[in-house]
């Protein structure tokens, strides 16, 4: 289970630093690769193998007779990029994920269940601040989800 929220910078070269505790899954076994993809409010989603197996079983069972789903299924894969770290615990993120999400030095990397998310400091800035002031009635509305 990924959480927390750690700042970091994405270098010249598009490598940006995996928090030690994010490459360490069940029973303290290490992991050197992810899956990286589009994600939501322009940040990246990252997921462990295991993870995305199951995500991959997922989306085969939608629709290909839907517009929206053959969309989503083509703009999440489309962009997904198996990323291994280095030495030093960081990932190269290709261009065009670095340009989707805007990421340019400042990043935060944070920890949600079952991925991680990155995003540019400023863009976790402003979705912080706009949904925190909505968070309990977020809250509320989600009671009626079960949670």
């Amino acid at each position: 289970m990924y959480y927390g929220e750690y700042k970091h910078t994405c270098d010249e070269k598009g490598r940006i630093f995996i928090p030690a505790k994010f490459r360490v899954i069940a029973q303290g076994t290490s992991i050197d690769s992810f899956y990286i993809t589009r994600g939501l409010e322009k940040c990246l989603f990252v997921y462990e193998e295991s993870e995305w197996v199951k995500l991959t079983h997922k989306f085969k069972e939608l629709p290909m007779t839907q517009a929206k789903s053959r969309a989503f299924t083509r703009l999440f894969f489309s962009g997904a990029y198996e990323a291994t770290c280095d030495k030093q615990g960081r990932v190269n993120i290709p261009a065009h994920l670095l340009e989707y999400a805007s990421l340019k030095k400042e990043a935060v990397v944070i920890g949600v269940s079952n991925r991680f998310e990155i995003w540019d400091e400023k863009a976790w800035k402003g979705f912080y601040d706009q949904s925190l002031a909505s968070y309990e009635k977020i809250a509320e509305e989600l009671v009626d989800l079960g949670i």
